[in-house]
């Protein structure tokens, strides 16, 4: 019993200390040497491994939706702007996708793994603002739509201005202000204006005005008469005897006026044009301040003026705004009072009109009835005695005024093209005399000579194309 007990009472301890060895051993406190402890190295843990793919570029259309089907499961996802595209995940494998706005945007998907995935998403409204466009322009068929971030640019060459302008409106329904207009009129682009201006002003100017003088003496009493109604005519009769005498005055005036301008001005399809025959006067114009009353001078124009705007229009029309102008300085002025001073500045007597016409190339139209009929009339008498029939003509002063002017606007657009390169000058004719003929002959220009007589016209072949411009002429 003994021998079995201490054999069984061995084992046990064999068996404690092998089962401490494995414990010590499993946690990593088996005792070691210090030389063995330091030469271990540590044992680094490998972090986890993450991968982003990029999938092909998704393309939405606004106000439309799509349905992404994925080759693996999705846990989660985010999208970029959520301004442009709208985003749910319907289940693992299945992205409901909705265009909002044109423009473009990413959308990241993360797996169970830890896997991720980057979606470009490019959101435009292109196809069916071609499609309107086609619709509603069925004549433009060169009208390109295209995105630039998040803009529409439009390319291609239309008819004309108007087209453009409607393309324009139709870009700017779908994406707002944000479009790039990058269209070229194909039409030709520059518009002359020949504009005559024809008036015709009569003035009458009748004056008649009578100053009597007189003295009578009845003993210590002396009587006067004085009646002053002179109209400061340009010319007086004057009869005096000693200290009585009658003046009269009178003065007739007839005046025409004849005005005939023709401007001629070019301009470019929907850019505004001027023209200004005349000059510039400065009016004094008071200003209060701080420091008191100050004079500035005010610029005023004055002349034959012109201010017109084309557009060419499909078939060769052209919608035209034009406001032609004739002032003139007033002769009369206008007086002005300050305090006890009275001055007289300059006025300036307009005639304007402003229209919206459209015209085929080289039609006129004519702007008239601007009549102008003044009439004016004053009498200064003395009271009671100024009435009197004839004999009240001694007692007043009267003064008739008729002012007549009828003007008349002509108007005549025309298109217009480059010059070919043989065009000719009004200078081409002149031929500078020689010494003899402008001191003996007298002759300011010279005989033509034989050679430029006989000069054949050159052919199209002969003709070498110029490299610098080469101006305009109507077409």
């Amino acid at each position: 019993m003994n021998e079995k007990n201490c054999s069984h009472n061995g084992l046990r301890k064999i068996g404690g200390k092998t089962l401490a060895v494995a414990v010590g051993a499993i946690l990593g406190l088996t005792p070691m040497a210090p030389a063995a402890l330091a030469a271990t190295p540590p044992i680094e843990v490998a972090p986890p491994v993450t991968t982003i793919e990029f999938a092909p570029l998704v393309t939405a259309t606004v106000g439309k939706s799509t349905l992404l089907k994925l080759p693996a499961p999705a846990a989660r996802i985010s999208v970029g702007n959520p301004a442009v595209a709208d985003v749910i995940l319907l289940n693992p494998r299945e992205i409901y996708l909705l265009g909002k706005a044109i423009g473009t945007t990413n959308l990241i998907l993360w797996s169970k793994t830890g896997e991720s995935t980057v979606v470009d998403v490019v959101v435009e409204g292109t196809s069916m603002l071609q499609a309107k466009l086609q619709q509603l322009l069925p004549g433009e068929k060169n009208i390109k739509v295209s995105t630039a971030a998040d803009s529409l640019v439009l390319t291609g060459v239309v008819s004309d201005a108007v087209k453009a302008d409607r393309a324009m409106g139709l870009a700017e329904a779908y994406a707002g202000k944000k479009v790039v207009n990058m269209l070229q009129v194909a039409a030709p682009q520059q518009v002359m204006l020949e504009v005559k201006i024809a008036e015709v002003s009569k003035n009458l100017l009748d004056k008649l005005g009578v100053e009597i003088t007189g003295a009578k003496t009845n003993g210590s009493w002396t009587y006067t008469l004085l009646s002053q109604f002179l109209s400061s005519g340009a010319g007086s009769l004057i009869a005096t005897n000693g200290l009585e005498g009658v003046t009269i005055d009178a003065q007739k005036t007839d005046g025409l006026v004849k005005i005939l301008a023709e401007p001629t001005i070019m301009a470019i399809s929907g850019q505004e044009g001027s023209f200004l025959a005349g000059g510039k006067i400065f009016i004094p114009v008071p200003q209060s301040g701080t420091g008191g009353t100050t004079i500035t001078l005010e610029e005023k124009e004055y002349g034959v003026g012109l201010k017109f705007t084309p557009t060419v229009l499909e078939g060769g029309r052209i919608n035209l705004v034009v406001t032609p102008e004739v002032s003139e300085v007033s002769l009369t002025g206008t007086t002005v009072s300050i305090g006890s001073s009275s001055s007289i500045l300059p006025s300036i007597t307009t005639r304007r009109a402003s229209t919206t016409v459209q015209l085929h190339d080289g039609q006129s139209f004519a702007i008239g009835g601007l009549i102008k009929n003044n009439i004016t009339e004053t009498v200064k008498a003395f009271p009671i005695l100024g009435e009197i029939p004839i004999l009240g003509a001694l007692f007043r002063s009267s003064e008739f005024q008729n002012d007549r002017s009828e003007l008349m606007f002509v108007v005549t657009p025309r298109l217009v093209k480059p010059l070919p390169p043989d065009y000719k000058l009004p200078t081409d004719a002149f031929v500078e005399p020689t010494r003899a003929e402008f001191f003996l002959g007298n002759k300011l220009e010279g005989a033509p000579r034989p050679e430029s007589r006989l000069a054949p016209a050159p052919s199209a072949a002969d003709i070498k194309p110029q490299s610098g411009p080469s101006g305009f002429e109507m077409k």
